[in-house]
């Protein structure tokens, strides 16, 4: 299974622990106060010793953690050791004091032991809940860097101002192979390149599903496995290029899992922001650009407005791609100068992402394969797909989704080229991003694959797909897909002969969809 394995020097005091999702001074300092509360059980000779080392660990605790920045999920562990310090001490100071010890009768004191206890407990649940996300460890041979870059397009007008001289611009970040850095190398940020700017763009996703901030304070704090502007992989290998569109008002950022595997596997991986599209869009001068795009709730006007927005992206795609293809010869890619293969290039994207990379597959013959991620193909369906292409879905019904299905498959059987299509049974629409990694495990949202299985599904089918279609790997890409799901596959052949479906014989039988929750409309979380 892949998954993220802690080295020694990536367990710091600040830092969570994988599997317990807390750090070793939050850790402390619960523990501290879980022994504040059993103190006031104790026998009178072990009471003190217990009592008195549970505060010298609690108070440097929590003044360290206040240091570094105390998460909300800490503030009631915290609470119910400040409530129990005063019964705890008490006794234990009147007795130093040379006066009768007084304690509560033990029915009066129950009820008071248990509600700290249950407090407290609170935290390490809310911790459970709403992590700090722990990125699964990349599992190939390179290491992985990370670049960000923006790009203004001289030749398009900016649709979403009414500036008649601003210029398209867009913000890319590039995940790379690398040289593995010296131990302790400090490893880029998730959602941002400083922490103000992670924490500008968690609060923008934040509220666009109309949630404090707050409650994903420690997203912002994640720290990925890239080192930013690291050197290139050593040696003359030229690697494929990987596009990447995120869902509507998604960040480039939203698939780093995916990403840093991809690139550990000798793939370069380019996402974007799209300005006025992404929740925000943080620029080199400082300015931020928030999301101007929103559902009106009529369906027929949304699909309008969709189209409109997936033609914007796709035309970045395409922008990308050559802004690449003159980067990689004169100097402009930073260290991966000379080292893109624009040649070999695929175009991916999630949710509006996976329609917009559709959409760029049909206008641009540079794209030599398309990946969509559980995108309803927003925009015309003309002219026909030349490329190989993969759309990774959750189940729906007729009942659930009647439009998705339909559209997705006139789009794949119109191409001339292979495409399938794999039902991934547990997965939900944000499944197919890093949301299993942070979110509450709620099969509704999150899908039921839990948050290292999700990554792996969505990396290990995809690499299997662009081994194939990009590098031209032999092997049984249908057999490997059909591993994780339900596979269909459109043979470019007329009539009934071009389609044929296949089982997993692993996962079990067809998925059920009763339940099955529709995708949700733009804006998404």
């Amino acid at each position: 299974m892949w998954q993220r394995v802690p080295h020694p020097e990536d367990v710091r005091v600040t830092e969570t622990i994988a599997g317990l999702y807390m750090s070793p001074l939050e850790l402390l300092a619960l523990l501290s106060a879980v022994a504040l509360v059993v103190a006031r059980w104790l026998p009178s000779a072990a009471r003190a010793r217990a009592a008195i080392t549970a505060v010298a660990v609690l108070v440097p605790s929590a003044i360290a953690l206040s240091a570094a920045g105390v998460r909300w999920q800490m503030l009631p562990v915290l609470a119910g050791a400040a409530v129990m310090i005063p019964f705890t001490l008490s006794p234990l100071l009147r007795r130093r004091a040379g006066r009768p010890a007084r304690r509560a009768r033990w029915w009066l004191a129950l009820p008071g032991s248990v509600a700290c206890l249950g407090l407290t407990a609170t935290g390490p649940v809310a911790a459970w809940a709403l992590p700090v996300p722990a990125f699964p460890e990349p599992s190939g041979r390179f290491a992985v860097g990370t670049r960000v870059m923006q790009w203004t397009d001289p030749r398009r007008p900016e649709t979403f101002t009414t500036d008649p001289h601003d210029r398209r611009t867009v913000v890319i970040q590039l995940w790379y192979p690398a040289q593995k850095s010296a131990a302790g190398a400090q490893r880029a940020r998730y959602l941002g390149r400083t922490e103000q700017e992670a924490r500008t763009v968690s609060d923008a996703l934040a509220r666009q599903v109309g949630l404090p901030g707050f409650l994903f304070d420690g997203v912002p704090r994640a720290r990925t496995h890239a080192v930013s502007d690291a050197p290139v992989a050593g040696g003359d290998e030229r690697f494929p290029v990987v596009l990447f569109s995120p869902g509507s008002g998604g960040v480039r950022t939203q698939n780093t899992a995916w990403a840093e595997e991809l690139a550990s596997h000798g793939y370069v991986v380019v996402a974007l922001d799209h300005p006025y599209d992404s929740a925000a869009v943080v620029l080199a001068d400082g300015r931020t650009i928030r999301t101007r795009t929103h559902s009106t709730g009529d369906r027929d006007k949304d699909n309008k407005l969709a189209a409109g927005w997936t033609a914007v992206r796709a035309a970045d795609l395409s922008f990308v791609l050559t802004r690449l293809a003159t980067a990689a010869g004169d100097g402009d890619a930073g260290p991966l100068t000379g080292r893109l293969d624009t040649g070999r290039a695929a175009v991916t994207g999630h949710s509006m992402g996976g329609a917009a990379a559709l959409q760029a597959a049909r206008r641009d013959r540079r794209f030599d394969a398309v990946i969509d991620l559980d995108g309803y193909p927003h925009g015309p369906t003309t002219p026909s797909l030349h490329q190989p292409a993969l759309a990774l879905a959750q189940a729906t019904t007729a009942s659930t989704d009647p439009h998705y299905a339909p559209r997705l498959t006139q789009a794949l059987e119109r191409n001339t080229a292979t495409s399938y299509r794999l039902t991934v049974p547990g997965a939900a629409h944000l499944t197919f991003m890093d949301g299993p990694l942070y979110l509450p495990p709620v099969p509704s949202i999150t899908g039921s694959l839990g948050r290292t299985g999700s990554p792996h599904v969505v990396a290990a089918t995809t690499l299997a797909f662009l081994d194939t279609t990009l590098r031209h790997t032999p092997g049984d890409l249908a057999g490997t897909l059909a591993a994780h799901g339900r596979l269909s596959v459109y043979s470019p052949q007329p009539g009934p002969a071009g389609r044929h479906e296949t089982r997993s014989g692993r996962l079990g039988s067809r998925p059920t969809t009763a339940g099955v929750p529709p995708r949700p409309a733009f804006p998404e979380p």
